[in-house]
């Protein structure tokens, strides 16, 4: 349960079962935290019970993996339960098989994103995706976060279309609709001006989040509008190397490192931007974009898996071939020149998924495949 949208997304479909339905619910989950920090450390967790495996951890290590699903149907038989979700790779295959030996009446499991991809070693994508068939004959249906997921899992022959349903990962949208009333002091915080154009991306400083493409476009943008600024919220092992570059281009003045944030932290940065742009080479469905949207600012993003759900040309921002430099950044100065336009498009977008990205239409929604899946298994 590192800080990632996969985790919040869980917890927050955890307490709503518990808080808006009455069901009794046990999160599973490891000990290993990330560099991101822990999201359970928050309290954010409320009653909720918590059961800590030793030998549930994200790497994979055949010993701890062996000593995992021990410890897994152990948990498991004691508990009882009607339904089990699983998250994640790691959780996903071992809760998937031992849900599916101890005879659980409902196993669904959630795709945050592909574990294989084109950027993986062929070796590699080919052992996961292999893992992922064996796993999804071991469950009763399939949630995608996006409807990208969905095409990737049925072309990769993981399972037939009709085992998977598209529900949207929610959020507490709340802190996001009310964005805007953090803007000057956010602003005042990091000394950007009244004028300054602020473009913010919301993403670790690691391999393929693009970072070093938006730097490329940058170079072209600050040619014909000074007073762009670019904020990165997130830190990373790139960090060094991206400054470097970052001051080798002479653009100094117009990056702004964040460093790492808690989540709550996250509305009111965005509050402080003018557009957010999302430059992964893969991704689910990057959060990102749905909270930029409903905080009403529009949003540019690479063509990649489910990106173009939300982002959409002439809308709600712009979407772009991925690694399309050019592009990136006309884009990215259609934006900046144009105050009337930004506002435009980020109504739009907030209009159209603030409701569809609250938790509690997502809670909504899996509860009715739950019951859905326990009526046929009963008939």
């Amino acid at each position: 349960m590192i800080i990632g949208g996969a985790q919040e997304n869980t917890l927050l479909n955890c307490l709503d079962l518990m808080y808006d339905f009455g069901d009794d619910v046990l999160l599973i989950t490891g000990k290993e935290v990330g560099p991101e920090g822990d999201l359970l450390s928050q309290g954010r967790a409320g009653e909720l019970p918590i059961c800590k495996l030793d030998h549930l951890r994200r790497a994979i290590h055949p010993i701890h993996d062996l000593k995992g699903r021990v410890e897994l149907c152990e948990a498991i038989r004691k508990f009882k339960p009607d339904v089990v979700h699983t998250h994640s790779a790691k959780g996903g295959i071992l809760g998937r098989a031992v849900a599916w030996s101890e005879r659980v009446p409902a196993i669904i499991h959630s795709v945050h994103g592909a574990p294989f991809h084109q950027f993986q070693p062929a070796v590699t994508r080919t052992l996961y995706r292999t893992c992922e068939r064996w796993a999804a004959k071991r469950c009763h249906h399939m949630i995608c976060v996006a409807d990208a997921m969905t095409d990737l899992m049925v072309d990769a022959d993981v399972a037939p279309r009709e085992k998977f349903t598209t529900i949207y990962s929610g959020m507490d949208v709340e802190p996001f609709l009310h964005a805007s009333e953090h803007r000057e002091r956010v602003r005042q915080r990091f000394g950007l001006s009244e004028d300054a154009i602020v473009i913010g991306k919301i993403a670790r400083l690691f391999h393929l989040k693009g970072h070093d493409d938006l730097i490329s476009a940058a170079a072209k943008v600050v040619k014909q509008v000074p007073q762009v600024r670019f904020l990165l919220v997130g830190d990373g092992i790139l960090r060094d190397s991206l400054t470097r570059r970052i001051e080798s281009l002479g653009l100094s003045e117009n990056f702004i490192f964040s460093g790492l944030v808690p989540p709550d932290e996250v509305p009111s940065l965005i509050g402080a931007m003018d557009a957010l742009v999302h430059t992964s080479y893969r991704e689910g469905l990057a959060r990102a974009l749905p909270q930029a949207l409903i905080a009403g600012r529009p949003v540019i993003s690479y063509d990649v898996d489910g990106a173009r759900e939300v982002a959409i040309s002439g809308e709600t921002g712009y979407l772009i071939p991925p690694g399309d430099i050019d592009q990136l950044a006309e884009s990215i100065l259609q934006l900046s020149r144009s105050s009337e336009l930004r506002q435009q498009m980020g109504r739009a977008g907030q209009r159209r998924f603030t409701d569809q990205f609250r938790h509690q239409t997502m809670t909504r929604r899996i509860r009715e495949l739950y019951e859905q899946l326990l009526q046929q298994r009963r008939n």
